[in-house]
């Protein structure tokens, strides 16, 4: 069990592909090979959090652009043991990755916890800066009412 667990961590942080779901494909006109396409990503360690990324594919292009919408919310129990096995530092630790052309421009998701306010931040991001900015989008899970909320506040 221990190893099927690592395996599906390993094959979600290989890449969107890999762990997520398309949940929508949105033509952005008759005259254009845009889309805007929705990802369902379940986190892999804090398993009752899903997030649906939404972010544009260029499909005859060699660059996605870098605009993107990220929302996450509590889709089953939030865990004690599941909060202890994550990294709790400043900087938190990327959860999913897709890249976003063939020059090095990535989306990411990095999950930081924030220990004053019990909750959990999901920042997207991208990782070349595109028109003077790199794009990013938050969204927070916070931890009241869930099974980790004990320890969550134990650890004040």
């Amino acid at each position: 069990m221990k190893y099927l667990k690592m395996g599906s961590l390993i094959a979600c942080l290989a890449g969107f592909t890999g762990c997520s779901d398309d949940v929508a494909s949105v033509s952005l006109g008759l005259f254009t090979t845009k889309d805007v396409v929705v990802n369902s990503q379940q986190d892999p360690l804090v398993t009752g959090v899903t997030c649906h990324i939404s972010h544009i594919e260029a499909n005859l292009d060699f660059s996605d652009p870098s605009d993107m919408s990220i929302a996450c919310r509590q889709t089953g129990p939030i865990t004690a043991d599941q909060l202890q096995s994550i990294d709790r530092s400043k900087s938190g630790e990327v959860v999913f990755k897709s890249s976003k052309s063939i020059l090095f421009k990535s989306l990411k998701v990095r999950r930081i916890y924030d220990a004053k306010t019990h909750t959990l931040l999901y920042l997207s991001y991208s990782t070349k800066e595109s028109t003077g900015s790199h794009h990013h989008a938050l969204s927070t899970v916070p931890l009241y009412n869930t099974q980790a909320w004990q320890w969550a506040q134990g650890q004040e």
